[in-house]
């Protein structure tokens, strides 16, 4: 359902009728997002779901181990979760908000992440060292590859067929056919191999090198490394802009967001982004970068255009991920210490330092909120 067409129908069919039904309908614009966001909480072994229409924790779905991510499918209308130390995927019922089904895909798993075109689910392992296809339709392992180290990272290109894994202090990262279900010969890129991301044309990977502080570029079909760029902080997390020409950069080195253009591996700039800042989330309209600031419990938000930070809000204790909406109306941050989620309202923003952004609210969802997904449900 598409929540802005609705509202723009519903103005247009009350035209006729009274101002006060027309001051109403109106003011549904900042009234929630119809759907869940789900949490996980990594200490409380659960997944919270939040309704995005009233603000409120609506259930807490247990799961008995750790979850440290959490994926929303729009097209099958699931979620699912990883817990990594039993190395289990859980599917989740949007409807009900419970477990539907559960499935070991190893003895330790790392990550998760849906394939592009949608109908499987990919998990990186760690025990065994593979990455394994998931069916979502069956909901069953479909197929293995085997790594030559130990994962840390992995991504997928846009076109689904190919993936790249990092491999840590070994500084490698191994290219998987993903069709054909084999490994290439394994690439030495990195001194020490951390997030590993594909350019959004697919024709090149990026490799986060944490010891030397640079961006590696590997040429995908060939797996030839074609330069190393220096940023001057640790590439610990990466953020696409939503057009994929522009790569956001942060780490420990530097209160600021390092700006690389990735088609021409080059820094464009180097932006003030807070107190060493983290995670990181794009949003589409207005083109805002919301940037996580744990030291000091507080977002900063720049304007992608202007390169100025617009407001610096504080949320909360240890904010460490957050998430977008999809329509794009409010920023979801997570602040692990706390245990809540923090909202910002965008419409809510006013472009200036000093005054910053209101908050919307604070939700409790639990102990140590890692991860979030949001899920449209009708």
């Amino acid at each position: 359902m598409n929540y802005n067409k609705f509202l723009v129908i519903t103005r247009r069919a009350v035209v006729s009728s009274s101002l006060a039904l027309l001051a109403a309908c109106r003011r549904k614009r900042g009234s929630g997002f119809p759907g869940y966001a789900f949490v996980a909480n990594q200490e409380g072994q659960a997944i919270a779901a939040v309704d995005l229409t009233s603000f409120g924790l609506t259930r807490r779905i247990p799961l008995q181990a750790s979850p440290t991510a959490v994926i929303a499918d729009a097209a099958r209308k699931s979620v699912y979760a990883l817990t990594p130390e039993t190395g289990t995927v859980h599917e989740i019922d949007p409807g009900r908000l419970v477990v539907r089904r559960r499935l070991r895909v190893a003895r330790r798993t790392v990550s998760m992440r849906l394939a592009p075109a949608g109908g499987d689910l990919w998990v990186l392992a760690s025990d065994p060292r593979q990455l394994s296809r998931v069916s979502l339709e069956s909901f069953r392992s479909a197929g293995q590859i085997p790594l030559p180290a130990d994962p840390v990272d992995f991504d997928i290109s846009p076109d689904g067929g190919f993936a790249a894994v990092s491999g840590g202090a070994e500084g490698i990262v191994s290219l998987l056919d993903l069709r054909a279900g084999k490994a290439k010969k394994p690439v030495r890129a990195a001194e020490l191999a951390g997030v590993v991301r594909f350019r959004p044309d697919g024709n090149q990977v990026l490799v986060a090198d944490t010891a030397r502080r640079v961006l590696a570029f590997i040429e995908a079909s060939s797996g030839r490394v074609v330069t190393s760029l220096a940023l001057g902080i640790k590439p610990e997390h990466l953020c696409y802009k939503a057009d994929g020409g522009e790569l956001f950069v942060t780490g420990e080195g530097m209160d600021a967001v390092v700006i690389v253009n990735p088609y021409y591996t080059e820094v464009t700039e180097t932006v003030l982004a807070g107190r060493a800042p983290a995670a990181m989330a794009f949003s589409g309209s207005p083109e805002y970068l919301f940037v996580t600031n744990p030291p000091t419990g507080d977002v900063t938000i720049l304007d992608v255009d202007t390169r100025h930070m617009v407001a610096v809000v504080a949320v909360g204790q240890e904010p460490d991920f957050v998430v977008m909406t999809p329509d794009d109306q409010y920023a979801l941050i997570l602040n692990r210490r706390s245990g809540n989620m923090a909202v910002i309202r965008l419409a809510a923003i006013i472009r200036s330092r000093r005054r910053g952004a209101p908050l919307f609210t604070t939700i409790p969802v639990g102990s140590a909120p890692v991860s979030a997904a949001v899920l449209a449900v009708e």
